[in-house]
């Protein structure tokens, strides 16, 4: 049986192997690699997401498939905002922020025209799915 970290591990080979391409179900899809720090733990983890570019910053939403409950690694970006991400073959220092208000609604908006089914998944629960804005530091300096 495959476990949620295997299948993980399996992804993230392949997103560096290939220079972050990814086939299966995540083919046509843009996929980055976040790497965060356990609120709890301190552990660093590696989770991979799919994303979309909005002004040179990366937007991830916190659907878990459509779980009522956020994913482990939002309640890790609320704690250390500070993170790094793999986009491609590039690995950037970014610092995560979450959208709200009009913003998120316009994110989400966003993220739905790319993928479709986090309306479903929106429609599904009770909570509002949050949404992480990823600024690369880069873009941070650049901008200010």
């Amino acid at each position: 049986m495959t476990t949620p970290d295997s299948y993980n591990t399996a992804i993230i080979k392949e997103f560096r192997a290939t220079g972050g391409h990814v086939g299966g179900v995540f083919e046509n899809s843009p996929l980055l690699i976040l790497h965060h720090t356990g609120a709890r733990s301190g552990t660093e983890r590696i989770t991979p997401v799919g994303y979309v570019e909005d002004g040179g910053r990366c937007v991830v939403i916190a659907s878990n498939g459509g779980s009522p409950r956020h994913p482990a690694w939002y309640h890790n970006l609320r704690s250390s905002p500070d993170v790094t991400i793999e986009v491609g073959a590039e690995t950037l220092a970014a610092v995560a922020e979450e959208a709200t208000g009009q913003e998120r609604d316009r994110l989400f908006r966003l993220m739905a025209d790319h993928a479709p089914q986090i309306v479903g998944h929106q429609a599904s629960v009770a909570r509002a799915i949050p949404i992480m804005v990823l600024t690369p530091a880069r873009s941070r300096s650049q901008s200010g």
